[in-house]
């Protein structure tokens, strides 16, 4: 599908490359893991959130028919890691859910970043596309609503069965081999609290 914002499309991308990439050096020195949201990733994760916010209020969502599949992949990518914003990562979702319906980006995109939203919420998940560490290390669903019929929703948003994401997150895992500090679920509540995932009753 051509597209009408070549040099749009291409900025997307650089940043979304930009950002898999110091993950993938941090993952490679064992930092990333060891103490919670590494301040590096979360630097990145703030600049890329506030350059797409400028590029939805001149553009609106960058989809499929404005930059192409890649430039709408690395936009989406953006919005699933701006985790600090939770207004902007809803305002991200109510776009995606209208681009989706309206076939102007792919309908994963949408699923991944409602359960993304809904977990750190403390809602149930959907589509099963968030993990976490169990007991004994290993990755896990995120609790999913209705989880008997997960995977009827996975297909008809174009993902994989629960069980070969799974496989596939596990296998990822087992390459980057990142330390899990001991207070990480004290970290991570303590987070959702501070950026205002969750509020204080």
């Amino acid at each position: 599908m051509p597209h009408s914002n070549e040099t749009l499309s291409q900025a997307l991308v650089a940043m979304a490359k930009n950002d898999l990439s110091v993950r993938e050096v941090l993952a490679a020195d064992g930092s990333l893991g060891r103490y919670g949201y590494h301040p590096q990733m979360e630097a990145v994760h703030i600049g890329n959130a506030a350059r797409l916010a400028d590029i939805i209020e001149e553009y609106g969502w960058p989809g499929n028919s404005l930059v192409g599949e890649e430039g709408a992949w690395a936009a989406w990518l953006i919005a699933q890691h701006a985790i600090g914003n939770p207004s902007f990562m809803r305002h991200c979702l109510f776009l995606l859910k209208q681009a989706a319906a309206s076939n102007d980006v792919m309908p994963w995109q949408a699923a991944f970043l409602e359960d993304r939203i809904r977990m750190y919420e403390g809602k149930p998940q959907i589509y099963g596309t968030q993990f976490q560490p169990s007991q004994n290390g290993q990755l896990e669903p995120y609790p999913i609503e209705h989880p008997e019929s997960v995977n009827d929703r996975r297909l008809a948003v174009g993902l994989n069965t629960l069980e070969e994401r799974t496989a596939d997150l596990t296998a990822q895992s087992a390459r980057e081999n990142m330390p899990t500090p001991p207070d990480l679920d004290q970290q991570y509540q303590t987070w959702l609290y501070s950026v205002g995932w969750r509020i204080a009753s």
